[in-house]
């Protein structure tokens, strides 16, 4: 089956929306799939045309940003041409073009699948409401025209006014997840260079420095933690420079971090390779998932650190709070509530006994390939309707 996955970012972009679709589409390929990314050429030395891992990956050229989004005057002409040379089309929200192409997709009679990652919450301010008005719209016409809509977990599903608007088209399919076994001795090398000292418990974040990922959360809370564990350490990996739209949150909160810092109570670890990610998280005691919006519906680095024998904290969000839920491995917090995060982790650094899982069963339910054979199941649910959709493969 030739797949077409659309997305206005993917790798090397960093995110979890971006993690997602690559572990998909290298499973897909996998399993014996022709898999191509329409993408935008966000980075200007990016090459416009790449293979990666078996994924063929096209760039349309970036003239103009706006907030978060990309102006790629040539972006229609390339998804015209993918589509009709596709058998599926896979469209990923939050994404501004999402209606477009799933109308193209029905013009050219191409089963179209949408999975919904996300809600979109831009900063305040005119510019951004009339922003998050207009991709409410072009949402809502994505869902219209698309043919199935994959939801990572009933519990965010029936959350998710978007969502409960197209019930009838909702298929919950578990996220994939996976992350490579640390080298022999790895993990002991990376508390070496990161925690020489020791230092213990070690809490963790894993995500991008941005404002729904509430970072101020766990600063608020930390002061109470430390109190009690005046030995204790934050390990944050993942892009912290330079987010995109992110900078005045960052320097709203780092002379925070810089006070910690100079403690060693504080590290920046900046993105790391996945099996740097393995022994990160083996050198955790906890990690944070403290989100303030539901621009976070799961948080797929819980999964990762369960894998790895990690419990979590979670924020009481839709979706975000199913990980420890499901597993045993964690607590839930009430959403921005500092106090309760730093009772949560006091509790789990006592009674650690009390959060362990079966990282391995976790592992097959999350399992890439138990995802792709998922959505290939829903590709094949919608070629065989093909009388009453008008659906062609490509070539016919």
């Amino acid at each position: 089956m030739k797949i077409l996955t659309i997305l206005t970012y993917y790798r090397p972009h960093i995110s979890g929306l971006t993690i997602y679709v690559e572990r998909l589409a290298k499973a897909l390929v996998e399993q014996g799939h022709e898999v191509t990314v329409l993408t935008s050429q966000f980075e200007p030395d990016l090459p416009r045309q790449e293979t990666r891992d078996g994924v063929k990956i096209v760039r349309a050229p970036v003239i103009l940003r706006i907030s978060k989004g990309v102006i790629m005057p040539t972006f229609a002409y390339h998804a015209w041409k993918l589509i009709s040379e596709h058998d599926v089309v896979h469209l990923h929200l939050p994404q501004f073009e999402a209606a477009g192409l799933a109308l193209l997709g029905r013009l050219l009679r191409k089963p179209t699948v949408l999975t919904y990652h996300c809600d979109l919450e831009l900063p305040t301010g005119l510019f951004n409401r009339v922003v998050n008005q207009v991709v409410h719209i072009m949402n809502y016409l994505a869902g219209m025209f698309t043919h199935r809509i994959g939801a990572y977990t009933e519990d965010f599903a029936s959350h998710s006014p978007y969502l409960r608007r197209f019930a009838k088209k909702v298929k919950v399919i578990l996220p994939p997840v996976a992350l490579p076994e640390s080298a022999p001795g790895e993990v002991e090398t990376f508390q070496r260079e990161h925690n020489p000292e020791s230092k213990s418990p070690i809490i963790g974040m894993a995500t991008r420095f941005a404002s729904e990922k509430g970072v101020e959360i766990l600063l608020d809370a930390l002061p109470k933690v430390f109190e009690q564990y005046p030995n204790a350490m934050v390990l944050y990996a993942g892009q912290y420079k330079d987010v995109l739209g992110e900078d005045a949150y960052f320097e709203r909160l780092f002379p925070t971090i810089q006070k910690y810092q100079a403690r060693g109570q504080w590290k920046f670890l900046d993105v790391l390779a996945p099996a740097r990610m393995a022994a990160f998280y083996s050198n955790l005691d906890v990690l944070v998932v403290p989100s303030l919006n539901s621009t976070e519906t799961f948080g797929l680095v819980q999964i990762e650190a369960m894998m790895n024998g990690t419990p979590t904290v979670a924020s009481n969000l839709p979706g975000v709070r199913q990980p420890p839920q499901m597993t045993g491995m964690g607590k839930v917090i009430p959403i921005g509530d500092a106090d309760a995060l730093a009772e949560a982790l006091i509790e789990i650094f006592a009674h650690p006994e009390q959060y362990q899982g079966d990282a391995e069963a976790i592992a097959r339910q999350f399992s890439p390939q138990t995802n792709a054979l998922a959505y290939v199941d829903v590709y094949r649910e919608l070629e065989t309707r093909n009388q009453g959709l008008g659906i062609r493969k490509s070539g016919d």
